[in-house]
């Protein structure tokens, strides 16, 4: 088992920044790659980046080049958001997948809401 705790959100203007934390408890060694997603009132989850137990990363285009995923350990993992636009207003949620039975966990959300 394994418990995904999100932080961070807010309200920023266009063009701020935020960074969303995400801790991971339980079963963390049993990672194996951890993402973010997103979801808009009326819309449906998007992934946003992911970034594997070896430190690999990807990014949904509509982000890329703005928002940066990282881990500092196995328990605690970032996406920092820069340049942000009012389209990326959305609930993010934080998931993780574990080995060795492929098991999908996730966390609550933190609101991010981009607006003058």
């Amino acid at each position: 088992q394994v418990q995904l705790v999100e932080s961070g959100g807010g309200l920023v203007q266009p063009g701020g920044s935020l960074r969303l934390s995400c801790a991971a408890s339980g079963s963390i060694s049993s990672i194996i790659i951890m993402n973010w997603y997103r979801q808009a009132p009326g819309k449906q989850r998007e992934w946003v980046a992911r970034i594997t137990s070896l430190g690999s990363t990807r990014y949904a285009d509509s982000v890329k080049g703005r928002f940066a995923i990282s881990r500092d350990n196995a328990k605690n993992m970032y996406l920092q958001m820069n340049s942000l636009k009012p389209e990326d207003t959305a609930n993010y949620v934080c998931h993780a997948l574990t080995s060795p039975r492929n098991s999908n966990y996730w966390g609550q959300g933190t609101q991010v809401t981009v607006s003058s």
